[in-house]
């Protein structure tokens, strides 16, 4: 693993870094450090405005490869391009589900039709994505689907029908990729597909879940009938589950960068705060800074590990089994300094409307971290089971 930087590299970090002063300025300073999480109902127009200037600029899936639009930048390039882009305190991303799960899953798995059709609208900002895997019975266990899709022969479509949850920002999709079972008698991750499904069609329906923090970045997604193309499912019928696994290694590859810059930015205004209210001259308070601080640095570090290791259609191996257990437990934690930082006024509001500041909103938002993608629980028996090869847990079977 490389931890320096070339000459080149830092070449390329005063582009990027040049051009992020540059633009985020007039319309889009009001921008700068919103949108993360819990705050990611917030200048949703404006963000997809400024998304089609990264766009512009050439700075939208800079991972990707070169013949399909991106840089092709290097492992180092990309670490360089989060790190400028949280220091410019730049918004947080609309488009990154398509830029960092769909594109790639695409990519690596998708026909050229495929890739002709749907990674141009992702490249220019213009397209936005949506995942649908989670289920009110398959949460995080995604083999539990039951959502089902059928191919009718004579009109040459696949027909899904079933039920998502806790879909971010499907309201404001475009489009929603779809586990769903083309095999109705079959069971676990066997007999399952990997749909492109258009989100503007009569048989979808999209209902908000309002959270406690009073916004609704989660949706519940009832399919009826809905509809895609026959060239509209990657891979084969019955390959959902390797497609869906190459997704998630997608997931924790290098879209986990931008996320940890994010929780950069957090760590930084809940160090500045504690300068200027005196929280830091308390020493537990010091020291809880000084663990999330080394903390994230160890994160960082083990996303370059396993990405320099990167093999292929995503497969991170063991070392990105640990990843989402650690940061999501790191998150929550933080959450949790951030509003002792505040002190006890933080847990005081007058009364609806709530109106939340931002470290009080991302407060809120962390404690679903360690539920959603997997809880904790299920990401210690990923670690233990396919990591450790310890044996499996048992199945209780009721009568």
């Amino acid at each position: 693993m490389k931890l320096s930087f070339s000459a080149a590299d830092e070449t390329f970090r005063a582009e990027i870094a040049g051009w992020l002063q540059d633009n985020l300025t007039g319309e889009f300073a009001q921008l700068k450090g919103r949108g993360g999480p819990g705050d990611e109902h917030m200048f949703h127009r404006e963000r997809v405005a400024w998304e089609q200037k990264l766009a512009e600029g050439g700075w939208t899936c800079v991972g990707w490869p070169a013949e399909q639009g991106g840089r092709n930048l290097s492992i180092e390039q990309q670490v360089i391009f989060f790190e400028e882009y949280a220091r410019a305190r730049a918004p947080g991303r609309v488009g990154h589900i398509g830029e960092g799960l769909a594109g790639p899953t695409i990519i690596a798995f998708g026909s050229e039709q495929q890739k002709q059709k749907y990674l141009p609208g992702i490249l220019n900002g213009t397209e936005y994505w949506c995942q649908g895997y989670s289920e009110p019975g398959a949460g995080s266990d995604l083999a539990n689907v039951k959502t089902k899709a059928r191919f009718d022969e004579a009109r040459g479509k696949w027909i899904i029908n079933g039920q998502k949850v806790w879909t971010s920002l499907a309201h404001e999709s475009d489009y929603c990729f779809v586990v769903a079972r083309t095999d109705p008698d079959s069971t676990a991750h066997k007999g399952l597909g990997f749909f492109l499904l258009k989100m503007a069609q009569p048989g979808i329906e999209v209902r908000p879940i309002e959270q406690v923090t009073g916004t609704s970045e989660f949706n519940e997604v009832f399919f009826d009938d809905a509809e895609c193309d026959a060239g509209d499912i990657v891979g084969k019928p019955g390959e959902g589950w390797q497609v869906a696994m190459g997704l998630l290694g997608f997931e924790r590859g290098v879209s986990t960068l931008g996320q940890q810059m994010s929780f950069q930015n957090e760590l930084d205004q809940i160090i500045d705060i504690a300068k200027r209210n005196g929280a830091a001259k308390d020493p537990v308070l010091r020291q809880r800074l000084a663990k999330a601080h080394a903390e994230l640095k160890i994160m960082r570090y083990n996303a370059m590990r396993m990405l320099s290791g990167q093999k292929r259609n995503g497969d991170l191996g063991r070392e990105g089994l640990i990843y989402k257990l650690f940061w999501a437990t790191w998150h929550r934690s933080l959450g949790e300094l951030a509003m002792d930082v505040l002190g006890p006024e933080s847990q005081i509001l007058d009364g609806e409307p709530y109106e939340l500041n931002r470290l009080q909103s991302m407060y809120l938002f962390v404690r679903s971290d360690t539920i959603y993608g997997g809880t904790n629980q299920i990401q210690r028996n990923i670690i233990a089971e396919r990591g450790l090869d310890m044996p499996k847990e048992p199945k209780i079977r009721l009568k």
